[in-house]
């Protein structure tokens, strides 16, 4: 079995910082790109960020220049730091990542629980 478990989520003043951390576990061969997303209620899930096994990373506009996505290959886990967060930025965040499982040869999406961040005004 494979899980993703986030941490790091709460409660920040506009302006302030939290980073989000995210660990895969279980049997893992391989993880390609991972990535967050978050939703807002009634609204689709949206892309935030992502990054390959290469390191290369992509963000939304509405976050660019403010987060920073980063992966440790060594603890399968991902990682954002959110920096001048503002209200428009609380919503549930997620983590996703693609993941070979061991036994397997082919890659699936697989999503972490969601973790809160609220941004007072």
């Amino acid at each position: 079995q494979v899980q993703l478990v986030e941490s790091g989520g709460g409660l920040v003043q506009a302006g302030g910082s939290l980073r989000l951390s995210c660990a895969a576990s279980g049997s893992i061969r391989s993880i390609n790109a991972m990535g967050w997303y978050r939703q807002a209620p009634g609204k689709q899930r949206e892309l935030v960020a992502t990054i390959t096994s290469a390191n290369s990373t992509y963000y939304a506009d509405s976050v660019k220049g403010r987060f920073t996505i980063s992966r440790d290959n060594a603890k399968n886990t991902v990682y954002l730091q959110m920096n001048s967060l503002k209200p428009e930025d609380t919503v549930v965040y997620y983590c996703n990542a693609k993941i070979v499982p061991s036994g397997s040869w082919l890659s699936r999406d697989y999503w972490g629980q969601g973790i809160q961040v609220t941004v007072s005004s």
